[in-house]
């Protein structure tokens, strides 16, 4: 399997920038993508999702490969991938086409980054089959086989309970000689972590340093139980990350997001602070298994507040 080293990822989840009119959205985010390569980060991140989920519904949001396409054209060191795919949105050998296709615009820089699919209301809206969480763990399973089978084989043929490719070519090959890493995006401990041992370069989970621990170690069990060296997988985090020089600053951008996600949800889910206390946050994190993090900013419009959390959190 393919080594993926991610220590800081920016994810762009929002693309309602104020002053920006629409025909000129994309260049925002070029911009954005461009800064983070500059400023420390290894990789940039969009949703999978085709209505917003991060406020209201209606607010814009850019379809996940297409922007990915257009910033791989930007940037020319970063790695791209989605945070993370539903599977339930694609046929997963058309997604992997879709992502080898994205691998070789950007010259080997693609990440599937994949999960099962939880977000009822958008399946709803956009007539996307819902179905048990079961099926849907049992779907990722049969998924990420196939996308490894198309990245790693000439014309592989599978045949599981809800997918079938027979000879399904795919080319041009990813650039990588041993494929595109696979990322699986979820913290359940039962089925989720699981796959990403049996399949997954990475993984990517939500928690405060306590959780964090006990989601890795979980994981490590996994791992011995298929056989798999635990050190193979890249483990990371998703952070919304509030970052300012002043303290009180910081605190009054915080409160917003507080007010909205509660205490208790903001604590697993985010991070707030100066540059000095972002980073010993993140030292914590890394301690409890961590290789690296990849966080969102709400205020990612600005492009200093993009350059002072890389070269905040790159610097560990």
């Amino acid at each position: 399997m393919t080594k993926l080293d991610i220590k800081l990822g920016l994810q762009i989840p929002l693309f309602d920038f104020p002053g920006v009119a629409p025909g000129e959205l994309f260049e925002r985010v070029s911009d954005i993508a461009r800064t983070a390569e500059a400023s420390g980060f290894d990789s940039v991140w969009v949703m999978d999702h085709f209505e917003q989920i991060m406020g209201d519904p209606a607010a814009p949001i850019l379809e996940g490969y297409v922007v990915l396409a257009g910033i791989a054209a930007r940037t020319e060191r970063v790695n791209l991938g989605t945070l993370v795919t539903g599977v339930l949105y694609r046929n997963p050998a058309v997604l992997a086409k879709m992502v080898t296709s994205l691998d070789v615009l950007s010259s080997g820089r693609a990440v599937l980054g994949i999960g099962a699919s939880w977000n009822e209301n958008e399946q709803e809206h956009y007539g996307i089959e819902r179905v048990s969480v079961a099926e849907r763990m049992d779907r990722l399973d049969e998924a990420l086989e196939i996308c490894r089978l198309m990245f790693t084989q000439d014309a592989p043929s599978f045949k599981g309970r809800y997918y079938e490719i027979n000879e399904a070519h795919n080319v041009p090959r990813p650039v990588r000689p041993d494929g595109i890493p696979i990322m699986v995006g979820g913290s359940g401990e039962k089925r989720t972590l699981r796959s990403v041992a049996r399949y997954g370069d990475a993984c990517n989970v939500f928690g405060d340093a306590e959780t964090i621990r006990h989601k890795m170690k979980i994981l490590d069990e996994h791992c011995a139980a298929v056989g798999r060296d635990p050190r193979e997988i890249c483990r990371t985090a998703l952070k919304t990350l509030i970052i300012d020089r002043n303290a009180n600053h910081a605190a009054e951008k915080a409160k917003p997001v507080r007010d909205l996600r509660g205490a208790d949800r903001f604590r697993i889910i985010g991070m707030a602070g100066t540059p000095d206390e972002l980073r010993a946050q993140a030292r914590e994190l890394r301690e409890a298994g961590l290789d690296g993090l990849i966080v969102n900013l709400p205020d990612a419009y600005d492009l200093e507040t993009v350059a002072l959390a890389g070269e905040t959190l790159s610097r560990l």
